[in-house]
């Protein structure tokens, strides 16, 4: 992923370039895309390294929950559209 990052770096300045920007623009993308790049290959090591001192704990297992169509009562119609029986609808 570095390296594509790396490869746009180089890659973006030219093609501004080459579509008529300017040399202190295509400079200053090739600048940013730098430092963003930087700044993402740091926290990415930084979060290989967290996640490498840190044992793998599992979560504890839950109870099921109760979602919304599974409700506790018996017989208990909230809301939504009844027609009357079998009447029909015209």
């Amino acid at each position: 992923m570095i390296r594509w990052a790396a490869f746009s770096t180089v890659l973006v300045p030219v093609v501004l370039l080459w579509y008529g920007s300017s040399l202190a623009g295509a400079a200053g993308t090739a600048l940013d895309l730098a430092a963003v790049t930087a700044v993402c290959r740091l926290l990415l090591r930084r979060s290989e390294r967290v996640a490498a001192r840190t044992p793998a704990v599992e979560p504890p297992a839950a109870a099921p929950s109760r979602g919304r169509r599974q409700r506790a009562g018996s017989g208990s119609h909230r809301g939504g559209r009844h027609s009357g029986g079998n009447t029909p609808v015209d």
